[in-house]
């Protein structure tokens, strides 16, 4: 580890910062999952973590909470000696971000889209997860944005960041690690339950169905796709993500277009032929898939 890691590792455990209030991250453990050469997932609190090293770079793709830089940190170097040099979010949403500010002290640039930067500046609330969020730090401001998309030429791999049409938020973003054949695809994609769609940040149902698809035309058989949160993926489980999503979609648009309250549409349990694959999130998301899809 470089001894500038291993100062800011010291000075975040003695300032025992703990930006999402009320929670322990004493306990979490940062595992880590190799993918290809070079390429790992990182799964510890908050939204998993894409890693790529090699002679040019350390790259992150999401950092999750402030509070585990220091372990995330130590999982890295663990790996290899080199500091980080590129973190991408692919969204703003707190447990994807939290690191940002800790992570560019270290000395690494934080890339998003602009509407990371332009929804972070401000602050916002998550009316999905009743959560307000206030303006973050500016040390914690993605400090190169982009519209549609970046490529990363680095660790002899072409690094495609392509932007989406709003859908999880206005801001996500899918990484292609294309050599690698690896995919990050933030919250467009969760591989264990139904999606959180933020309608508060510019999110849409049909976004994320098309953003499935998007990632569906850049996979293969073999692509290992790392979701937002869950275990890693592969196309066959992307597929049957968007298909659900699909049949949701019609399911519940059908119920409010003969008029049916979102309550009466809870108690029709649309989504029970999907709760032993898909177990979390089913409530909620009914709840915002027909408040989206009951708007003029």
């Amino acid at each position: 580890m470089t001894r500038r890691a291993c100062v800011l590792i010291a000075a975040l455990i003695a300032a025992g910062t703990s930006p999402a209030a009320g929670q322990n991250f004493d306990t979490v453990q940062i595992r880590t999952h190799p993918l290809a050469p070079g390429v790992y997932m990182l799964q510890g609190a908050g939204g998993n973590i894409g890693l790529a090293v090699g002679d040019d770079a350390v790259f992150v793709v999401d950092d999750q909470f402030a509070p585990l830089t220091p372990k995330i940190l130590a999982a890295i170097a663990a790996i290899t000696p080199r500091p980080v040099r590129f973190v991408l979010n692919t969204h703003w949403h707190f447990d994807h971000t939290g690191g940002n500010e800790n992570l560019g002290e270290a000395g690494a640039l934080v890339i998003a889209h602009e509407n990371v930067r332009r929804r972070m500046a401000v602050g916002q609330f998550i009316e999905a997860v009743n959560r307000q969020e206030p303006p973050a730090r500016p040390g914690a401001l993605p400090v190169v944005t982009f519209t549609q998309g970046v490529t990363f030429h680095i660790n002899g791999d072409s690094v495609v960041v392509q932007h989406v049409p709003p859908a999880h938020t206005d801001g996500d973003a899918i990484v292609f690690f294309t050599r690698a054949n690896v995919m990050h695809m933030g919250d467009l994609f969760v591989s264990a339950g139904l999606p959180l769609v933020d309608l508060s940040s510019g999110g849409s149902i049909h976004g994320v169905i098309g953003a499935a698809e998007t990632g569906l035309g850049m996979a293969n058989a073999e692509t290992r796709i790392i979701p937002g949160h869950g275990p890693l993926a592969n196309r066959a489980r992307l597929q049957a993500f968007h298909d659900m999503l699909v049949d949701l979609r019609t399911r519940v648009g059908a119920e409010v277009a003969a008029g049916q309250t979102v309550e009466q549409v809870l108690a029709a349990d649309l989504t029970a032929p999907y709760r032993q694959d898909w177990p979390g999130g089913h409530e909620r998301f009914v709840r915002i898939l027909h408040q989206e899809l009951s708007r003029p």
